[in-house]
């Protein structure tokens, strides 16, 4: 019986070191724009303080600028207003870019999905990651979802 030789190239490898590299790096140097509509935004911000810590445990800085974001959370109720500016802020961000979508106003509108002047949900505007449901969701959801994006990240799920 003859062994079996694994041929790879260089450049296979190379390119599976780039990607692999890129992936982790984007994974533990996400830069979330600072972007609240509603009242999840208050769970937004309880996320970083002092008893979660959860940004500064994923190296996480929120900027107040999109054009040095990578991740949107959009946290509350979008109204037909905002939708365009919601879409230009989207647009203004550097690819790879990411959206979080929290709580059941971004999500379905929550309970002004019938509303005349409420979107029914922000993923009929931008591309939506990873839903975080609640109303409010606690901080702990919105960790789970950071969680979640990472992974979808790390397994290479998210191509645009």
């Amino acid at each position: 019986m003859e062994p079996i030789i694994l041929t790879l190239s260089l450049q296979k490898i190379k390119d599976f070191l780039e990607e692999f590299i890129l992936r982790e790096a984007r994974i533990r140097a996400m830069w979330p724009l600072t972007f609240g509509l509603a009242c999840c935004a208050i769970e937004m911000m309880a996320t970083g303080c002092s008893r979660f810590d959860a940004f500064e445990r994923f190296g996480m800085l929120f900027r107040a600028s999109p054009r040095q974001a990578d991740l949107m959370i959009v946290a509350g109720t979008v109204t037909k207003k905002m939708a365009p500016l919601v879409r230009r802020l989207y647009e203004q961000m550097p690819e790879p870019k990411y959206v979080i979508a929290m709580g059941e106003c971004a999500i379905s509108g929550g309970p002004f999905y019938d509303s005349y002047s409420v979107v029914d949900g922000v993923d009929k505007i931008i591309p939506v990651d990873v839903y975080v449901p609640g109303c409010p969701p606690r901080p702990e959801g919105l960790i789970y979802g950071i969680i979640k994006l990472q992974e979808k990240i790390r397994r290479g799920e998210i191509k645009r």
